[in-house]
């Protein structure tokens, strides 16, 4: 039987999950990815930077190239991931969930000073997702969860990182959202992770079916 997530086409549904560090982002994105085939769902758990030649190397290189560079080096790796991995899984009627996308892209490099604008322009043409989550949560509990695990990057080393990041990324959302993008906020401040994703997948199910041809 067809999942009532996914359309009658066989198109499977693309969604996307990003936010602040400490928001415990992968923590619901596994929850997630674990509810859904419970629901017939075919569910594949990607993430950015991707497994791919270009996301190995921008994780390589995260530490040393900044700015620009980088921030073009992502946005490369966005375009081969979705091509290479994402498309052929949701062609195929998978249920597609990434762990950072373009939101991410529109955060981190401003952390090197780069432009907005120039971030945007840089994915502005990645594919959209159906769902496309922003994680929010109280700058005072994700720097504390911080301390307690220690920085993963060097943008977390940055005094205040965690009220930049929150701000960044109301920002981001706003931006998606503005150029038309399906986009659900979940504050994670106090909710266990199990509870919001169980959110996020309520919103699933309100999602109109789509069956427009993938072209990429």
């Amino acid at each position: 039987m067809k999942s009532q997530l996914s359309s009658d086409c066989g198109r499977g549904l693309f969604i996307t999950v990003d936010g602040p560090s400490g928001a415990g982002k992968t923590t619901i994105v596994r929850h997630l990815a674990q509810m859904l085939p419970a629901k017939g769902e075919h569910v594949h758990l990607t993430a950015e930077p991707s497994g791919g030649p270009i996301g190995k190397l921008a994780s390589e290189l995260t530490e040393t190239v900044t700015g620009h560079a980088l921030a073009c080096l992502y946005a490369a790796d966005r375009y081969h991931h979705v091509e290479h991995e994402i498309l052929p899984l949701l062609r195929n009627g998978h249920t597609v969930i990434s762990d950072r996308y373009i939101a991410s892209g529109l955060v981190i490099q401003r952390f090197d000073g780069v432009a907005p604008q120039f971030l945007w322009h840089l994915n502005a043409e990645a594919r959209r997702p159906d769902l496309a989550v922003i994680l929010e949560a109280d700058p005072e509990v994700i720097a504390s969860r911080l301390t307690e695990r220690g920085p993963h990057n060097r943008f977390q080393h940055t005094p205040g990182s965690s009220y930049t990041e929150v701000e960044f990324y109301r920002q981001a959302a706003e931006t998606l959202h503005g150029a038309g993008f399906e986009v659900f906020k979940v504050d994670c401040s106090s909710r266990p992770p199990e509870q919001s994703a169980a959110i996020i997948r309520r919103q699933l199910t309100q999602l109109p079916a789509r069956c427009e041809v993938l072209t990429g």
